[in-house]
């Protein structure tokens, strides 16, 4: 089996404050713990970037948050992949990459946990792919978009919203594991 780390959306669009309350402050850290275990066994590293079509989104080419945050900055000969929907796979060339290469398993992390990293889970499992999440190298924001669908319904914190969306894709789409767990495994 050919495992990859793929890191999504850890861009410093994320970083503006209009999202909200956001958990897991290590979320970022987690992921560069991930790609030095990755690089220090020459696996494969692959990035995913959010090029927004909203010229309003702090992750539009407008906003200057498109760019990739220290923490996950590419290496040299890592793929890059630019998205502008919730998958990785949509208008992308990764599934074909991924086959290319013979990567049948996949550890992914990034940002954020209930968008772009479920869906690419939830699609990278459907195309046959075995997939780890690791958890706690993934954030969430507060549910703190009122728009009257909610019914009294209370607010949800990043905290609930991340554990609903982990819990969503595990023992279905991912295996969900720490950090710690996943760096005990070759890369």
């Amino acid at each position: 089996m050919t495992r990859a780390l793929l890191l999504i959306d850890i861009q410093t669009g994320l970083d503006n404050p209009g999202w909200g309350a956001r958990n897991n402050p290590d979320a970022e850290s987690n992921a560069a713990r991930l790609i030095a275990h990755f690089r220090a066994a020459g696996g494969p590293v692959i990035h995913i970037r959010h090029i927004s079509t909203n010229p309003d989104s702090p992750l539009s080419p407008d906003a200057g948050g498109t760019g990739f945050k220290p923490e996950a900055m590419p290496g040299p000969g890592e793929a890059v992949f630019e998205k502008s929907v919730n998958s990785a796979f949509i208008g992308t060339g990764l599934e074909a990459h991924l086959r290319d290469a013979g990567i049948d398993s996949l550890v992914i992390c990034g940002l954020t946990t209930p968008h772009c990293v479920s869906t690419t889970c939830r699609m990278a499992a459907n195309l046959g792919f075995d997939v780890t999440l690791a958890h706690d190298a993934c954030a969430a924001f507060a549910d703190n978009a009122d728009t009257g669908w909610r019914a009294g319904l209370p607010a949800m914190s990043a905290d609930d919203v991340h554990a609903g969306a982990v819990s969503h894709l595990h023992g279905e789409f991912v295996n969900a594991r720490a950090t710690d767990d996943i760096l005990t495994d070759p890369a």
